[in-house]
């Protein structure tokens, strides 16, 4: 468990699931280096925790995040190129470790999740939001570009969709988000807190080796053939088929049907 100072805490349920809360609510959690840092550092434990089924990432406050922390982009800017690359590849390794994150990846969202916020929002594997959340990237407005994240948004919701949310820079409601496929449920205020740990407790319930599989094989398959996915996926099938899990699993439906 993190001290209540950190940029980003952990908070563990006991049942699986593993909580990352952004932690600069003051700032409306914006991404500065240490909270990127120390988000990074996080991910890659409960990654290596066998007790850790799936997890989620919310953000203090009102707000999931409110995108780069811009006092730190002026900072960097006085520091020359060097300085801005080594902190975009930084929140790069974030986005894509979370893609290789063995548990599922779970964003939370209330109030506005922009910019680089809603970068991370979209890197998750699975988006829930409050149904007054709102998402956006309005970079353009500033001079900037939403680079890190163009291609897991142009995976999420097709090209002409994200073109436009990057170059026109507005924001949109959560309905909007859920049906341009940005986000996965849109969730009444007054059931938002109960869902979300429904919809936690139920994934972490998954035997783990399969969501594992198929977290892995599912992203693994971008850009590969027809025939070579099928390859992978016979692949997988036959270490599934083996897994204590399958083996319980199997045993359990046909005892069920024998008892009919």
């Amino acid at each position: 468990m993190a001290v209540n100072g950190a940029p980003v805490l952990r908070r563990d349920s006991g049942d699986g699931v593993a909580t990352l809360v952004l932690n600069r609510p003051e700032k409306r959690n914006a991404l500065d280096r240490a909270m990127v840092e120390e988000l990074a550092r996080l991910l890659a434990h409960v990654g290596e925790d066998p007790d850790v089924r799936v997890v989620a990432l919310r953000g203090a406050g009102r707000d999931f995040c409110a995108g780069a922390d811009l006092g730190e982009i002026a900072a960097t800017q006085a520091r020359g190129p060097e300085a801005g690359l080594a902190d975009a590849q930084r929140l790069g390794e974030v986005f894509v470790g979370i893609r290789r994150l063995r548990p599922p990846v779970v964003a939370a969202v209330q109030g506005r999740a922009l910019g680089g916020g809603c970068g991370l929002a979209t890197a998750c594997d699975l988006v829930l939001a409050h149904e007054d959340a709102s998402f956006g990237y309005p970079e353009v407005h500033l001079g900037f570009v939403p680079a890190l994240v163009m291609s897991f948004l142009r995976r999420k919701v097709g090209e002409s969709t994200a073109f436009e949310l990057m170059m026109r820079g507005r924001g949109i409601t959560a309905d909007e988000s859920a049906r341009i496929g940005l986000v996965n449920q849109v969730i009444p205020d007054g059931t938002f807190a109960s869902t979300v740990e429904e919809y936690l407790a139920a994934l972490a319930a998954r035997p783990a080796m399969a969501v594992a599989l198929t977290k892995r094989l599912f992203y693994g398959l971008d850009g590969v053939g027809i025939e070579d996915a099928i390859s992978r996926g016979a692949e997988v099938n036959a270490i599934a088929r083996l897994s204590e899990d399958c083996r319980r699993g199997v045993a359990a439906f046909l005892e069920r049907r024998r008892e009919r």
